[in-house]
């Protein structure tokens, strides 16, 4: 059986808007992302909403409800008391082109830059045997960074870019910190991304709030196994004295793979 509830919903475009009143049947089992649907077939045939699977794995559908970062096809409308005004709005780091949906590019640009998997040659056992061998551990430890389904909400909460606009030219964000890291730590990959990582990705920005991994759909523990490793592997090429000496006199083992 259907109930009445109230929502305030963002409606606007590039130039500006304001949030707007709706009440709106909700049925027992339903998401936030179900409402907004009734709502764009009852009431507001022009509501902008973004979405495709409706099963967490897309991303398409981030925005903002009663102020946190979620997935709206995945945030239940059972999780607020009855009497609540739910108050949907666009994901604020990126430009809203009209009402939900924003414009991501910034993170497809972002994308472009990173230097691609380079991988080594393959042994004389691994070429006996038709492919790469690998340990399970070193699969297990990308898979997690595989999970990413670029929803961007770890992108929308890192205030080096949401509070700072200015920042996105030097700042790549936590996403692609991510993966960076599945590059890096990829035991197959040749390329040295540590430089770009802290000269043009902006990875010293990152001061480790972990608000990122709060709000990660796929739970990939963003900060403890993305970004730490990598401002420690950039530590080593930089600071580490013993490394240095080691490149110097050309003995050095390649840290990124310690």
């Amino acid at each position: 059986m259907a109930t009445e509830r109230r929502f305030r919903v963002w409606r606007g475009d590039a130039k500006g808007g304001d949030f707007h009143d709706y009440t709106v049947p909700v049925e027992e089992g339903e998401v936030v992302l179900d409402v907004m649907h009734r709502l764009q077939a009852q009431q507001a045939n022009d509501l902008a909403v973004r979405w495709n699977c409706k099963a967490g794995k897309c991303g398409s559908c981030s925005a903002e409800v009663n102020g946190h970062p979620t997935l709206m096809c995945m945030t239940r409308m059972s999780d607020f008391p009855p009497d609540d005004v739910v108050t949907v709005s666009p994901i604020r780091t990126f430009p809203v082109i009209r009402d939900l949906v924003t414009d991501v590019s910034f993170n497809y640009e972002v994308a472009k830059r990173i230097v691609p998997f380079q991988p080594r040659p393959m042994t004389e056992e691994e070429k006996e045997a038709g492919s790469y061998l690998l340990a399970q551990e070193d699969i297990d430890r990308l898979q997690e960074f595989r999970k990413c389904i670029e929803c961007f909400l770890c992108q929308n909460v890192c205030h080096v870019i949401r509070d700072h606009e200015e920042n996105k030219r030097n700042f790549a964000g936590p996403r692609f910190f991510i993966r960076n890291a599945e590059l890096e730590m990829h035991p197959l990959d040749t390329a040295d991304r540590r430089d770009q990582l802290q000269d043009e990705f902006g990875l010293g920005y990152c001061n480790i709030t972990k608000c990122c991994t709060e709000v990660c759909p796929e739970g990939i523990h963003i900060t403890d196994n993305g970004i730490i490793p990598l401002k420690e592997r950039v530590v080593d090429k930089r600071y580490d004295p013993i490394a240095w000496l080691g490149r110097k006199i050309g003995f050095a083992k390649d840290q990124r793979r310690l």
